[in-house]
Parts: structure tokens; sequence; C-alpha cells
């Protein structure tokens, strides 16, 4: 269970990553009506859950991205929907995003109070150039008991370019690498490397654990404007 939620949060960080118009145009997807899968792997390539992605309204320079999330069997377990925000010359993802979305299901009817900060994303990448972190805190009233949850997003650079294939086609990328923590009640301490493609977004994700051992994986399956 502890990868999988993992897998699931390490998507959340950077899985959408392309822009196609206007002053941000190189790594979220900015145009209504684009459509894009993510699929999730256990570390021995087992298939756990997919991630379906619809830019469904775009508004001035704000779009609201439709997630929503399958298990293993294709059986539907949640949606939800988020912002991303273009900002000068980059793209600001709305830190709720980093929340698991069945988490917020799973706690929807109590209180809860959500402060971070946005994720960015320049329009122009170079190898070697670092990024600012990321962060998100979450405090859940549980009737009369606080449940905190803490996520960082930490260290985040770009490694650098090569070519990535997936069931989704041949990508020409940009390869990232930060480190997450989580702490709810205990802290964990991951790794991950993403690979991002002008124009499509995240192209494969994959998570380490700190002993450097490949935890599970994701790759863009689908991807349709």
């Amino acid at each position: 269970m502890k990868t999988k939620i993992i897998v699931l949060i390490s998507v959340f960080f950077i899985s959408f990553s392309s822009l196609s118009q206007n002053a941000c145009k190189a790594y979220y997807p900015f145009e209504e009506g684009t459509k894009f899968e993510i699929t999730n792997y256990n570390k021995k390539g087992k298939k756990e859950g997919v991630v379906k992605y619809e830019v469904t309204d775009v508004n001035g320079n704000e779009a609201t991205i439709k997630t929503v999330i399958f298990d293993g069997k294709g059986k539907e377990i949640t949606t939800s929907n988020y912002k991303v925000m273009c900002e000068g010359n980059k793209v600001s993802i709305d830190f709720k995003s980093l929340i698991n979305p069945d988490m917020l299901k799973q706690y929807k009817d109590m209180d809860m109070d959500i402060t971070g900060t946005n994720i960015e994303l320049p329009n122009y990448l170079q190898v070697g150039q670092s990024l600012k972190d990321a962060n998100m805190n979450m405090a859940i009233n549980m009737g009369g008991i606080t449940m905190n949850m803490k996520i960082d997003m930490l260290n985040r650079k770009v490694d650098k370019k090569e070519s990535i294939t997936t069931p989704a086609g041949t990508f020409d990328c940009f390869a990232l690498s930060y480190d997450n923590e989580m702490k709810m009640g205990m802290k964990m301490k991951f790794k991950i490397k993403e690979w991002i493609a002008e124009g499509v977004g995240m192209v494969r994700n994959e998570s380490y654990n700190k002993n450097g051992k490949l935890m599970g994986y994701s790759e863009l399956t689908s991807f349709k404007k």
C-alpha cells in the first residue's frame, strides 16, 4: 500500500507539464479538450492503476484539469479538479494537486485546512538548472483530533536531455529529478526521476527509495488534442 501511495503522489507532482499557446508554451497542456493518460506500474512492471486527465476549461491564463483515477482492474476510484495558471514566463500548478484524490474522497466530510506553495515550471529549461521547491500542508479535523500531513518537493533540478519511448510514442525530453518527503505520523523519503517533453508533458516518472531501489514507475500511455 505504501508503494501505491508514493507512486500516485509522485505522478501528481509533475504529471502535467506542457503548454501550447500564449506566453506559457512549453510544459503544460493549456488547450481545452486535450486528453492524456498516465498508467502506473509497480517495480515489477505490473499495472496498478490509470489516471486520465482532461483540460475541461481554459479561462484567460487559467486552466482547469479534471482527473479520473482507476484501479488496476479498470474500476473508477474517484475524480477531482485543480487549476493551472500561466504567470509570465512560467506555469504555476496548484499545490492542491499534490493531494492524493482518494484521500480527499475519504475525508470529504471533515474540516480541512490546506496551505502550500505552487509547483513552478519555467517556459525555458536548461541542463543544470535548479527549480524552486514546492510543498503542501494539510490539517484534518477528525472530531477534536487533528491529523497533519506534509509533502515537500525538494532539490528540483534539470539533469539532462534524452529520448524516451512509451506506448504513446517517442519523445525528446528533459530529465528532471527531485526529493520527495512525506510526513503523516511517520516520515517517508524517496527520489523521483521525471522526463517531460515540450508540447506533451510528463512522459515517464520513476520512484526510488532511500537506498536507490526502484519502487514503481508511471508512463504516458495516451495523448490526444
